[in-house]
């Protein structure tokens, strides 16, 4: 019976030092002050950065249309040239010469028509003197319609043999930058070879893909058909000096991605951007109204976003909350919170849910400005 007594003051001692414990702690949290604020609602803008992908305005392939030896190269690598001049010369003695024989076919069957054309004007005479019979006028006359044909095919043959001389020179088709040129004078080329790539970059296009539902709020906007300005971040993360205008959309979504095209058009006078170049072009949207709170006030649990909110009585509690846009220093609420809540701004690592605090309000624009000093 003794040892029961002993055991049960002994329980009531610990039980008193729990509850003293417990008082201690309850006085500790009450006598801290926690910074608290209210969400804000603002207009307000923020950037979106997409990878981007540069285009030449203009971009071909120079290839030979005919075979032979390169003669000449009238250009060097890297190097501008104007619309129609000549790149590359392919040997053409053997083009000339087909020429020739084509130029002489046609000037014989020439000859031999104006000959038959006399015949035709002296046979019609006997003909009239019923000296010959008129079927050897027909048959002159045949022989001059066969004449004519084969008139035709030689201004064929000579016109072909002058195009294919004409394509020994190959000339620019736009001004624009020589590409590398991978056959030298001396080289032996067939119909079809590449001889240098040539690039229009006065202007480039960027093209870039965005999701469906940004997409979505483009057009909500009334943005589309609009030329919307941008601005480009090149590849060592500088800001590219122009801006540029968001000209066309493609006509459907990327299955596979779930994303769609937009173009955008930069000027590029310095000839900076070239055709295959990455970067980043960064769209700016507007939010009207926009809840937002500081980024120190939110935190995660179980991959949820969360906040302290502050009832009447001064006692916290976990609330989600959805995040829509992430902004410098701040969050934009989409859902979970509203402006008449208080949320603990500083702090929230040393207060749990269900702590009474001692607030101390802090006006939302207040911090704001702060934050823009930082």
């Amino acid at each position: 019976m003794k040892n029961i007594f002993m055991l049960a003051g002994i329980y009531a001692c610990l039980l008193s030092l729990w509850a003293c414990s417990t008082e201690t702690k309850t006085e500790q949290k009450a006598e801290g002050k926690f910074p608290i604020t209210n969400p804000i609602l603002v207009d307000t803008t923020y950037s979106k950065e997409y990878v981007a992908t540069i285009q030449s305005l203009q971009n071909v392939e120079v290839r030979a249309r005919i075979k032979g030896y390169i003669e000449a190269v009238f250009v060097d690598e890297g190097k501008p040239v104007r619309a129609g001049q000549v790149l590359f010369r392919i040997n053409s003695q053997a083009y000339k010469q087909e020429l020739l024989k084509a130029e002489a076919t046609l000037k014989n069957a020439t000859a031999e028509a104006k000959t038959l054309e006399l015949e035709i004007k002296n046979t019609k005479l006997l003909v009239e003197q019923n000296v010959v019979a008129k079927s050897e006028l027909d048959i002159v006359e045949s022989k001059l319609e066969a004449l004519k044909a084969k008139i035709e095919e030689a201004q064929s043959d000579a016109a072909g043999a002058q195009l294919q001389l004409s394509l020994t020179e190959i000339k620019a088709p736009f001004s624009g930058i020589i590409s590398r040129i991978p056959n030298k004078v001396g080289s032996l080329i067939d119909e079809g070879t590449l001889l240098t790539t040539l690039s229009n970059n006065q202007e480039v296009f960027a093209y870039f893909n965005v999701s469906e539902k940004e997409y979505l709020d483009f057009t909500a906007q009334n943005e589309v058909g609009k030329r919307r300005s941008v601005s480009l971040l090149l590849a060592n993360n500088s800001l590219y000096k122009h801006s540029g205008v968001i000209e066309t959309i493609d006509s459907e979504f990327d299955k596979n991605s779930g994303s769609i095209a937009f173009r955008a058009k930069f000027p590029n006078p310095e000839q900076v951007l070239k055709n295959g170049a990455s970067g980043k072009v960064r769209l700016t949207n507007e939010i009207k109204n926009a809840l937002m709170v500081p980024q120190k006030a939110v935190f995660e649990i179980q991959e949820k976003n969360c906040v302290y909110v502050v009832d009447a009585q001064n006692v916290v509690s976990v609330r989600d909350v959805k995040i829509l846009q992430r902004l410098p220093q701040l969050y934009v609420i989409e859902s979970g919170l509203s402006v008449s809540d208080r949320i603990i701004y500083e702090g929230i690592q040393n207060v749990n849910d269900g702590d009474k605090i001692q607030p101390e309000l802090r006006p939302m624009r207040k911090i704001m400005a702060q934050l823009g000093k930082q």
